[in-house]
């Protein structure tokens, strides 16, 4: 068992069983229709809507509309609906660029839930999750409703639109919040509302990063130990980072996503990668292939070249 107050190893999880359905795991039907009223939620203030009730995007500008943004993108080569024309025209000169760029994003969103099932186990029962995305196909909220009731997680972004999005279908969940917010500005992130009305940091916390720190041109190491000085001895670090090493990561893919809203994509060595989890002490198989990290039993192995993301698991000391 993990204690807050002394960091012991935990032991070995056995490898949950495949998931029904594929690796872009379907989870529960949207929850827009099942909302409670805007603000019944402490920290989690519904998105406003005008004289038709047409709901619109917190914070957002115009330009969010007219620019691609990696979270929709993301959703769309997931098989997602949360994304307009403009990200599915880049997914599309994605996909045309780099073949197995689906299955890219489905072992990732795979590794994410093998993750959060191993770190409920452990007893983490709290999650942090920077730069999430549209909360759908199988996301944590997801993982944890089939493992853990009652296990809470802040999701939080920079694009107003997936948090529009994410606060529409986590409406009618008090366990779980969507913050729009700047990742890279830790004193903003744990002090909004729907992070710090959620999350209890005297107790160990989930901080996760699922292929968010590509997105963060500058000090990533930094920015995350940064998280970890927040957090209790027994809180976790889960992430997975696009890299360098993949030889099918080209100078097309880094233009095409240099295009992308609010990131200036920089794809880091595994070397890079180790220095981002310094703080934390690795758990088997430590720094791996997403797809090769404790996969379930009986899964069908992905493609041998879908490697485009390092992943890890590691305790703070």
């Amino acid at each position: 068992m993990l204690e807050p107050t002394r960091r012991l190893r935990p032991a070995p999880v056995a490898p949950a069983p495949a998931v029904p359905g594929g690796l872009a795991e379907r989870g529960a039907a949207p929850r827009s229709t099942l909302g409670l009223p805007p603000g019944s939620i402490p920290g989690q203030p519904g998105p406003p809507s005008d004289e038709r009730g047409r709901v619109a995007a917190v914070g957002s500008s115009p330009d969010e509309f007219e620019q691609p943004s990696s979270a929709r993108v993301y959703d769309y080569l997931l098989g997602g609906a949360a994304h307009g024309a403009i990200d599915r025209q880049l997914g599309d000169e994605l996909t045309a660029a780099r073949h197995d760029v689906v299955a890219l994003v489905r072992e990732n969103r795979a590794f994410l839930r093998r993750a959060v099932r191993f770190l409920l186990a452990a007893g983490i029962d709290q999650f942090l999750d920077l730069g999430s995305g549209v909360p759908t196909m199988g996301n944590v909220h997801e993982v944890i409703a089939r493992s853990r009731a009652g296990a809470r997680v802040a999701y939080t972004d920079i694009d107003s639109i997936a948090a529009m999005h994410g606060q529409q279908l986590l409406a009618a969940l008090p366990t779980a919040t969507y913050t729009a917010v700047d990742v890279t500005d830790v004193e903003a992130v744990l002090s909004a509302p729907g992070v710090a009305g959620l999350l209890d940091l005297r107790r160990p916390v989930g901080v996760l990063a699922f292929s968010v720190l590509q997105h963060v041109p500058g000090d990533a190491a930094g920015l995350v130990a940064s998280y970890l000085s927040h957090v209790v001895p027994g809180s976790a670090l889960a992430l997975s980072h696009y890299t360098t090493d993949d030889p099918g990561a080209t100078d097309r893919i880094e233009r095409l996503t240099a295009r992308y809203a609010h990131s200036d994509p920089r794809a880091r060595t595994r070397a890079e990668v180790a220095d981002v989890l310094a703080g934390v002490d690795l758990v088997e198989p430590g720094i791996t292939w997403a797809g090769e990290w404790r996969p379930e039993a009986g899964r069908p192995p992905g493609p041998d070249d879908a490697r485009g993301h390092w992943a890890a698991v590691g305790f703070l000391r």
